[in-house]
């Protein structure tokens, strides 16, 4: 069954799920033609799927933040997700055997299924398992950085997320191992007393920034305390 995804829900739905999944993106409108024809075959081509691809429909009329984001310029146009990023995609309509190699080609490997249960299981022989297979893997990187610095191993932590780009998850684990070897109970009090050391001391900021990495932007005092660093640098 299709989920319909608006601009509200396309990251929830969409960047989100593709982790677990890969996802279809159907960008369509009532008054188009050849949507109305594509839209049936997609729907039971990722169905036969069994989870493994999942359809999400957009109308682009309702919907013009997602787009926008797209540059489309005609419909209907396909996208498909896998780990937050575009991986191939087609505008008009098809034949079923043409949407069926496309869904087809998007069905995880044997590899990827062995990956899937490894980090299901979660611990740590099994994630590293994950990075034997994938040595760029994120997810088996984070989940065993995470690993390594609840068990005091920071260092090792974070030679492991030196592999993978930097993002806010990333940012946030390494902060935490960093902050596992200067480990504070009051952040607040800690910042204030870090404020007036912040612009001469290098280490004094790395730590400051940690910590608000660590308490995250759904903290509110991390945004008050981002003003005051910024203030004090410049």
């Amino acid at each position: 069954m299709a989920i319909d995804v608006t601009d509200a829900t396309f990251e929830t739905e969409v960047l989100q799920r593709s982790f677990q999944s890969a996802v279809v993106v159907d960008l369509w409108a009532s008054w188009c033609g050849p949507c109305k024809t594509l839209g049936p075959i997609l729907e039971k081509v990722c169905d036969a799927s069994g989870g493994k691809v999942v359809l999400a429909k957009v109308d682009v009329d309702a919907n013009p933040a997602i787009s926008q984001a797209f540059q489309v310029q005609s419909i209907p146009a396909v996208f498909a997700f896998k780990d937050g990023q575009v991986v191939d995609g087609f505008m008009g309509a098809y034949p079923e055997h043409v949407v069926q190699e496309f869904v087809d080609a998007l069905l995880p490997s044997a590899q990827d299924q062995t990956i899937a249960t490894l980090l299901g299981a979660g611990d740590e022989a099994s994630l590293r398992q994950v990075l034997e297979l994938d040595p760029g893997h994120a997810g088996a990187v984070c989940a065993l950085a995470e690993l390594l610095v609840a068990d005091g191993d920071t260092d090792g932590a974070l030679q492991l997320l030196a592999r993978i780009p930097e993002d806010e998850q990333t940012i946030r684990i390494a902060a935490s191992a960093r902050l596992a070897q200067k480990p504070t109970d009051n952040f607040e009090q800690e910042l204030d007393a870090l404020l007036d050391l912040v612009k001469t001391d290098e280490d004094a900021r790395q730590q400051f920034v940690d910590i608000l990495a660590v308490m995250g932007s759904e903290d509110p005092r991390t945004a008050r305390y981002r003003k005051l660093l910024t203030a004090r640098l410049y």
